[in-house]
């Protein structure tokens, strides 16, 4: 069987590279058996692109489209906001699909894992490929849950383009901030779809303005709603004056209308189009100087002579140029906007050769992904997404080449391209790509097998679950000899242990779940040690002074300095080694034995005899490290969490007051519609277990979104509680 599939994309550049995206084991490992289009739980599929029933049509025009006829896209939002019913509507229009599917149901493409269904949530990301007007779409539905984050990072690495899905009651959320920002690192052009135009509460005023004001965006709008709530019946095309009207007795949103609007028929809703349409076109001209000369040249008199070619080239522009976001909206779930946003997305966001991507790679077997189906492909160009079978391993992040010979003439043709300078690892010169931002685990527990004699397998199932998500971390527990599970949420933890019993056949069992705390000093201390062993007939023998001393700019990795009369004869193998010594003590503080952050180190004097091993070295470093910790006044610092409460007015006292009792600060509380919104941050360890308080004080009527703020000092009261209970004092 195979383990597991890799993830890619093939650029532009005539680079032998490939980055390495791990996808998720089970999807892949499930589907594998069946490499031909099968039918899952019942849903209906049309044929995939190119194929026939199992014939294939043109194979080429599977694998080899032209590159500017190809989009590479992911959906992103705030959990709950539409991203996999919007993904749905997508596959069902552009005709993968012959039945709509429903999150609800448990029947989607995308969402086909098992905790997927049974959550009616995103947890790992999908790819589908399919056609939409001459277009090749390769689309990635990715997680909307804080605990998923890392999945979208890693997608949006690999991506073109991005469609952002915003609920229209709400507008920017709490994880659309985090999303956004990380498509802003990795420069993805996006297309804003506000999603939920039918929903009681919902409007796109609003929602615009949010996203003027919390992604600081300048928002294109493209289209105006014809409604909102119940009232929604269509949208506005504002670059065509045109009216798009979808039938009310359509089951499947397919039957509907476009119009031109004219001045008898809708004089009113004219006036309004064309006033927008001027403002787009003035906004736009502001952003692009080559469109302002055409308007101020050409059509400076009368902005409704301008084509709407023209305007939608130069829209174009700024979306791939970063400097504004086109928006439109719709309703999914009611199958009213999808094709539209479509058609933007062909329109408005780049092929692959309008990217710049460094890498492109050469692999042995390829697959096409179509959610849980796949179909094996003899060859790959510039531009697509595919998988790849076999790799044992690599991890996300990884870039491989086809041989070092590749590597080496990549390394150079980037360094003559782009003027960069590459490190050397020992005879060969290494490409290396940006690896993925993994966050710091939040919270760690035991795990244990049911008997000794599993514990082998289940340590082969935590390595293949580390492989391809990276922001799961397993340690030993030195004192207990127990296995560690670290993870970025009670959901993610969660997941791990429902996926470890379902496809590795594992009845484990987990401990108590703990905070991840870190810990730092308060003063600068000394410390001398001395390490003198003689093993067989050879002394080692090692003298170190040190200090160690509060730092003011939080750093999780120390600050080492090295006196002037250490750092001129040290060599560089002692200096490896004392550096290892060093961070090997910052692993665990002396207080809960977690690791210490925000400490600089000063290496006074480092007296080392002729002939001792740097592993001793390292060791006597390591054991100063710890006794100078020991000396200095010691500080807990614990994880806060920005936390975002949506909650009616009926029940905002009761939240605001369990948030009193949770150590919580409230930073502010806002309006939106009939809601309030509490925005405030709360130490980790007091919120473990809050979604079942809340939805008990609200009657299940309120919402909330978490997210790592930083790490800050526990008050002394805290700390002196914490450490009593860690040590089993109090309970």
């Amino acid at each position: 069987m195979l383990s597991n599939l890799r993830k890619f994309v093939v650029s532009h550049k005539k680079i032998p590279i490939l980055h390495v995206n791990n996808m998720c084991c089970s999807k892949m490992r499930s589907s594998l058996q069946r490499l031909k289009p099968h039918v899952p739980l019942g849903r209906n599929y049309s044929s995939l692109p190119g194929l026939i029933g199992n014939d294939i049509k043109s194979l080429h025009s599977v694998i080899n489209p032209p590159i500017t006829k190809i989009r590479n896209i992911g959906i992103m939002a705030h959990i709950d906001a539409g991203k996999t019913t919007t993904t749905e509507r997508i596959l069902y229009y552009s005709g993968y699909t012959r039945s709509l599917g429903d999150v609800d149901d448990g029947d989607t493409v995308t969402d086909f894992m098992a905790q997927e269904r049974e959550r009616g949530i995103t947890i790992q990301s999908a790819a589908v490929t399919f056609d939409w007007k001459g277009y090749r779409v390769n689309l990635i539905d990715t997680p909307g849950h804080v605990d998923f984050t890392l999945e979208v990072e890693r997608c949006l690495r690999v991506l073109d383009g991005a469609v952002a899905v915003f609920d229209a009651s709400a507008g920017v959320e709490a994880q659309t901030l985090t999303v956004w920002r990380q498509a802003d690192k990795h420069k993805i052009p996006r297309i804003c779809f506000l999603n939920k135009m039918d929903k009681t509460g919902a409007s796109f005023k609003y929602a615009v303005e949010s996203i003027k004001e919390k992604l600081k965006a300048k928002p294109l709008l493209l289209q105006l709603p014809l409604g909102e709530g119940k009232a929604f019946k269509g949208v506005v095309d504002v670059v065509n004056k045109e009216k798009l009207l979808w039938n009310p007795n359509s089951d499947d949103g397919k039957d509907f209308v476009r119009n031109p609007l004219l001045e008898m028929s809708d004089p009113e809703l004219l006036k309004e189009t064309t006033e927008a349409r001027n403002a787009l076109i003035e906004q736009v001209a502001d952003l692009d100087d080559e469109f302002a000369d055409l308007v101020l040249g050409e059509f400076s008199e009368n902005f409704d002579l301008l084509p709407a070619e023209k305007l939608q080239t130069a829209i174009r522009r700024v979306t791939l140029a970063q400097t504004a976001v086109p928006v439109l909206c719709g309703s999914a779930l009611k199958n009213k906007g999808v094709q539209p946003l479509l058609d933007a997305v062909t329109v408005y966001l780049p092929s692959p050769e309008e990217r710049n991507y460094e890498f492109l790679e050469r692999i042995s077997r390829l697959l096409l992904p179509f959610a849980d189906q796949h179909i094996e492909i003899p060859s790959l160009t510039a531009g697509n997404i595919a998988l790849t079978v076999g790799l044992k391993h690599t991890a996300t992040g990884d870039t491989i080449a086809s041989s070092k010979s590749s590597a080496l003439a990549a390394a150079r043709r980037a360094e003559t391209e782009g003027g960069k300078k590459h490190r050397r690892n020992n005879e060969a010169e290494r490409l290396l790509l940006a690896g993925v931002e993994i966050p710091e685990p939040v919270f760690f527990c035991t795990i244990e097998p049911p008997s000794v004699a599993k514990q082998p397998d289940l340590d082969y199932a935590l390595k293949c679950l580390q492989r391809e998500d990276p922001s799961l971390k397993v340690k030993l527990d030195a004192d207990s000899g127990q296995t560690v599970l670290c993870g970025m949420g009670e959901l993610h933890i969660e997941i791990i242990h429902d996926r470890i019993k379902r496809e590795y056949g594992l009845e484990t069992y987990l401990g108590p779940l703990q905070v991840a705390y870190r810990e730092t000093i308060l003063n600068a201390v000394r410390a001398t040690d001395t390490l003198d062993r003689t093993l067989g007939d050879k002394r080692h023998l090692v003298t170190v002074e040190l200090e160690v001393k509060p730092v003011e700019t939080a750093s999780v990795m120390p600050v080492i300095e090295y006196a002037g009369s250490v750092s001129e004869d040290l060599p560089t193998a002692s200096q490896e080694a004392t550096e290892n010594g060093i961070h090997s003590a910052f692993l665990q503080g002396p207080l809960l034995g977690s690791p210490v952050q925000d400490v600089a180190v000063a290496v006074h004097s480092l007296i080392i005899h002729p002939g001792t091993s740097t592993t001793m070295i390292s060791a006597c470093v390591s054991r100063c490290i710890q006794k100078a910790l020991k000396k200095a006044d010691k500080q807990v610092l614990e994880p806060l969490m920005k936390l975002e409460v949506t909650v009616t007015r009926d029940y905002l006292s009761l939240v605001l007051a369990d948030l009193a009792q949770r150590r919580g600060t409230i930073q502010e509380i806002q309006t939106r519609q009939e809601n309030k919104i509490i925005t405030g941050f709360v130490p980790l360890a007091e919120i473990m277990g809050y979604s079942t308080v809340l939805r008990t004080l609200t009657s299940g009527s309120a919402t909330f979104a978490l997210e790592l703020s930083n790490y800050e000092a526990m008050n002394p009261q805290d700390q002196t509680v914490l450490l009593s209970r860690r040590s089993g004092l109090t309970q």
